[in-house]
């Protein structure tokens, strides 16, 4: 496969001379850039499962029980450049794509609709509640369905000032859950994500704002959930518990820490939570636990939220949850024997079999750096699950998103039941990236000791090409800027970025067809027993597609 982005820089360096050379270039002449390109478990924790809520409120759908999400930081003092990095995915089934939503100014009566139908597992009902008169811009990965959560949906993203937020579930314990009113109000976790990527230039600032959000407007759930907030300087994990009581909690993770969540999780925390500086707090945060009976202060015993308020019996820090083939604590202490974690190591460790597989609708890594124009904010983003789809870089400052890793139909909710809108017929004529590499997917998982060590090597090989562009690809863009190029720069970017995706489609169809190809040829495509349902995976442990077999492990990098 020929790469074609070596051709960009050098055009856009001959541009910025002539530029800070005195003589003028309009950002539309053909020669700065080309109107193509910028057009339009093997082990599982005891009962912990999602609790079913009680009385009049449906019962919990078991095809969803394992479809959860996960997030990975890594301190700054801990990582090679003195970056911070948060990383993860979003586990739904449904459509997946890439949304880069500008910065936006809004009238001062202008509100956003936030919460929960009644088809919702505890049933809910959509309030309005005021926006702010100016939104930032971020990038995220949009999905299309969660029951009774309206679309469209986001697990978080990056935004403008380099403030990254990863949605993760974390199950309230079952006594919260049943007490959960009904219909419940305010916003759900797709809602607060965004609010805070839209409205936070700083890491605590997205905390304090989601938790004010929950005081003043309530928070409506499925049963408990948890975010991954991180900057340039540290990042917060925030507990958002069920119960309609308002409860929730935040810690600071600083620069020598490694956490990943899978659930969101909290241990101990200092009864002054909500003077303390490394934590927040509502403010009933304890006394509504003494008032239960589920901590006693006068015990001697520290307060730990995940004892107190999490799903009873369960540390979830170090068991293996559903769909995933090791624990927390194990991914975290992997990473600090690695440090200084470089950038490759990161990502490996996000698209690690043991964690990525089918259950993800996509792979984030964001590359937090201090000191950077906000053009040059960094989130890399996998089309599908990251174990057999390359991370692509896009910078804040790309304008928009390629057409093939826009909305499709392809698992789009209600897609069966009407005809397409004829204004998207284009961009649904496009090959979707979440569905091609969703077929490179099943064919290398199928027969993952065969095909995922090539499927591997091809993918990282693609990526150490653009992680070594990077820094020519900064310094011309920053040179645009430093010249008062900045709209030129973006065009440049957003030429770069589409680059890469159109390269990461032909790696795509390359491997696809090769591996095709050589299944036909050896194995022919078996038609599965009438038994067999192809909408029934998911319902019992392992009956996903993974890549990870608990008697091959041993894959590439020792997994």
């Amino acid at each position: 496969m020929h790469r074609r982005v070596f051709s960009y820089p050098a055009t856009f360096v001959t541009a910025v001379l002539v530029t800070v050379a005195g003589m003028h270039l309009a950002p539309g002449n053909p020669h700065d850039v080309s109107e193509k390109a910028l057009g339009s478990t093997s082990e599982k924790a005891a009962d912990h499962r999602r609790a079913s809520p009680a009385g009049d409120r449906k019962e919990s759908r078991k095809e969803r029980a394992d479809q959860k999400s996960y997030g990975i930081y890594v301190g700054r003092n801990l990582t090679a450049d003195g970056s911070v990095m948060l990383g993860g995915t979003g586990d739904e089934v449904s459509s997946h794509w890439l949304e880069i939503v500008p910065a936006e100014d809004h009238p001062e009566d202008a509100t956003i609709t936030v919460g929960v139908t009644d088809e919702a597992t505890i049933p809910g009902s959509l309030t309005e509640i005021p926006q702010v008169s100016h939104t930032y811009k971020y990038i995220s990965m949009n999905y299309s369905e969660w029951a009774g959560f309206p679309p469209p949906l986001t697990n978080g993203g990056m935004n403008e000032h380099q403030v990254a937020i990863r949605d993760i579930w974390s199950p309230s314990r079952q006594e919260l859950v049943e007490m959960a009113p009904t219909p419940q109000e305010g916003p759900q976790y797709s809602d607060l994500a965004r609010i805070g990527l839209q409205r936070a230039k700083t890491a605590r600032q997205a905390v304090e704002i989601i938790g004010n959000t929950i005081d003043e407007y309530g928070y409506s759930t499925y049963g408990g959930n948890s975010h991954f907030i991180a900057d340039p300087q540290e990042a917060w994990v925030v507990i958002e518990l069920a119960g309609g009581q308002g409860l929730w909690v935040a810690e600071r993770l600083g620069p020598n820490e490694v956490r990943m969540s899978y659930p969101g999780y909290i241990q101990e925390i200092p009864r002054n939570c909500r003077e303390h500086p490394d934590y927040m707090c509502s403010e009933n945060f304890i006394d509504f636990a003494v008032e239960q009976g589920w901590w006693n202060p006068d015990s001697g015993e520290p307060f730990n939220v995940n004892e107190v308020y999490g799903e009873q019996g369960w540390n979830y820090r170090t068991t293996p949850a559903e769909g995933k083939f090791v624990a927390p604590a194990t991914i975290e202490q992997e990473l600090e024997s690695k440090a200084p974690v470089t950038l490759e190591e990161f990502m490996e460790t996000v698209r690690d079999p043991r964690i990525s597989s089918d259950q993800n609708g996509y792979g984030q890594v964001a590359h937090l750096r201090d000191g950077i124009d906000r053009a040059l904010g960094q989130l890399w983003v996998s089309p599908t699950g990251s174990v057999t789809s390359p991370f692509i870089p896009y910078h804040i400052g790309v304008q928009d998103e390629p057409a093939e890793y826009r909305q499709h139909r392809y698992l789009t909710k209600n897609a069966a039941e009407t005809y397409i809108n004829p204004a998207y017929a284009p961009q649904e004529a496009t090959t979707f990236a979440g569905r091609l590499f969703k077929r490179l997917m099943y064919h290398t998982c199928t027969r993952p000791k065969e095909f995922y060590p090539e499927v591997h090597t091809a993918l990282t090989a693609f990526e150490d090409d653009m992680r070594r562009e990077q820094p020519e690809v900064e310094k011309t863009a920053r040179t645009l800027i430093e010249a008062g190029q900045r709209k030129l720069a973006q065009r440049y970017l957003t030429e770069y970025s589409h680059t890469q995706a159109a390269e990461a489609m032909d790696l795509g169809e390359s491997l696809v067809s090769s591996i095709e190809a050589r299944v036909k040829l050896r194995y022919g495509i078996p038609e599965p027993p009438n038994s067999e349902n192809i909408n029934g995976g998911g319902f019992e442990e392992g009956n996903f597609v993974t890549c990870y077999r608990q008697d091959n492990s041993k894959l590439p990098n020792g997994r």
